[in-house]
């Protein structure tokens, strides 16, 4: 199979374990690429895409404009803390006229579950699902299942805990849908509070004492605490956060076994990760960072090849 299932990228849970398949291949010849002296390729060089962003955003953002100019694409950036969004329009209308503008392609953050599923719907392009609320967040998921193959050489048969705020997490569920896809088995530990109710019904194990977690996983993948997100209080401070569920070097070394560390950034460093934990050996964060730019490349240069 040489091209994706679907036009849209909305979340993991709407694709194919070989749509997954097909755009970590095709990652991993575009890591080749970005290594190179000269790292443009001409692929879409016909595509022009809006990157839309209704939500404050560095790594994910800045990933995909690196992603698209690699590509050769013609790049819009929209973000609507001084667009027409403040004077009332709606987000069908704000997209519609970026179309209208002749633009191919759109990757959209937003707020609210679903923005990218009802867009979908409403206009003709393809959608690329840059984060929704706190739904999915799939290139994240595609770019952290691409780092553990990368790392360990598979998924399938690997054991991934994450750890954190789960409840608030896009990240995790994401994650959760595609390390399942590519045969892993997946772990979320965390504050009951930080919990969601429904977490079991998804086959994952859960475990509320982190130290066992990590003896039990092969790779952490550790989730930042998304105070911005929280209404109310999920435990008393950040600091007993840190006492009960913060991973330092002093736990990874009581383990008899060495783990890889994973962190979809930012990191909240002294929160859920110590600095000698988040810099050292056992971390693959930057790596990460990297692959994000091939695997937002993949994304883009296959659906580009579906109307």
């Amino acid at each position: 199979m040489s091209q994706l299932s679907t036009k849209h990228l909305l979340g993991i849970k709407n694709i194919t374990e070989n749509d997954v398949q097909l755009i970590l291949e095709t990652a991993a010849n575009f890591k080749e690429v970005i290594n190179r002296p000269i790292k443009k390729v001409p692929s879409l060089r016909d595509i022009t895409i809006a990157n839309v962003f209704f939500e404050n955003s560095t790594r994910t953002r800045l990933s995909f404009e690196l992603a698209e100019k690699r590509l050769s694409a013609d790049v819009v950036n929209f973000s609507s803390s001084n667009s027409s969004v403040k004077k009332g329009e709606t987000l069908v209308d704000t997209v519609n006229n970026i179309l209208s503008m002749k633009v191919d392609m759109v990757v959209m953050r937003h707020s609210s579950p679903g923005a990218p599923h009802f867009l979908s719907r409403n206009v003709k392009a393809n959608i690329v699902n840059a984060g929704d609320g706190t739904h999915e967040h799939p290139t994240q998921a595609l770019l952290d299942s691409f780092s553990i193959k990368e790392k360990l050489g598979d998924v399938a048969g690997k054991k991934v805990a994450i750890i954190g705020d789960i409840l608030h997490s896009r990240v995790a569920l994401s994650n959760i849908f595609c390390l399942q896809k590519l045969g892993a088995e997946v772990m979320v530990s965390g504050p009951i509070t930080l919990l969601p109710k429904y977490v079991e019904s998804l086959g994952v194990k859960v475990e509320l004492d982190v130290r066992k977690a990590l003896q039990w996983c092969d790779v952490a993948n550790v989730l930042r605490i998304q105070l911005e997100r929280q209404q109310i209080k999920y435990f008393p401070s950040l600091r007993e956060y840190s006492l009960y569920y913060g991973i330092n070097r002093k736990m990874l070394e009581e383990l008899d076994k060495e783990i890889v560390i994973m962190h979809p950034g930012p990191i909240n460093r002294g929160v859920e990760l110590s600095s000698d934990v988040a810099d050292s050996n056992q971390s693959i964060i930057l790596e990460q960072v990297q692959n994000g730019v091939a695997v937002r490349m993949a994304v883009l240069y296959l659906l580009a090849g579906v109307k």
